[in-house]
């Protein structure tokens, strides 16, 4: 799994706004992030393992993210990638390449978990919710797709008392991508340049911004 897909994938849990679930608390620790949190930034490791338990991936970097749909993945190791949604357009730059794609980000989000990226309440009839058992003192809950063909399993989220502290997201191939979170600032403020990205000087560009 690419690291741009793996991202795409994992935006849906963060931009989630899910109807309220009485009586479950992971699912009520959700509700509130997305109520309360409209600006997020932590560190990240990332680690892809497929259905053998086996590590296939590992990478770290630092997260930020502003409700409507913007966030940016400044990937430090094992190479410098960053990849910056800003609303309209979503940009990845692979810095040793030295290139840059730049798409659509509705059409580029639209075949992932991360279609769901609106801000606004996803309809309870396209999801199971669930609370799940925990013996790490953290609250899990898991978002299953009713829809049978849907590209993903599962996205399941930890809760540290108020603060989200992993996403775990199961493809379709059964692998999971866990994203574990430290350092979070819950509503900081960004600055205006924040979520903009400007190809630099005398790299490739492929792909056209959308206006």
């Amino acid at each position: 799994m690419t690291v741009i897909k793996t991202v795409a994938a994992l935006m849906l849990a963060l931009f989630l706004a899910m109807p309220a679930v009485a009586d479950n608390a992971g699912a009520d620790k959700l509700n509130q992030f997305v109520a309360e949190v409209q600006t997020f930034e932590a560190h990240f490791e990332q680690t892809v393992i497929d259905t053998e338990g086996n590590v296939l991936e590992q990478a770290q970097g630092e997260f930020q993210l502003q409700r409507p749909g913007k966030f940016r993945w400044d990937y430090a190791k094992p190479y410098p990638q960053h990849i910056v949604a800003d609303g309209q357009n979503i940009w990845f730059y692979d810095v040793d390449l030295e290139q840059v794609t730049v798409k659509s980000q509705q059409q580029t989000l639209a075949e992932t978990p991360a279609s769901l990226l609106s801000g606004k309440a996803v309809p309870t009839d396209q999801y199971h919710i669930q609370n799940l058992p925990s013996d790490d003192g953290l609250l899990w809950v898991e978002l299953t797709p009713r829809d049978t063909e849907a590209s993903f399993q599962s996205v399941t989220l930890a809760f540290d008392g108020d603060v989200l502290e992993q996403m775990i997201m199961r493809d379709s191939f059964d692998q999971r991508t866990r994203l574990t979170f430290s350092q979070v600032r819950e509503n900081p403020e960004f600055d205006g340049n924040t979520f903009n990205f400007t190809p630099p000087a005398g790299v490739d560009v492929v792909g056209e911004e959308q206006q």
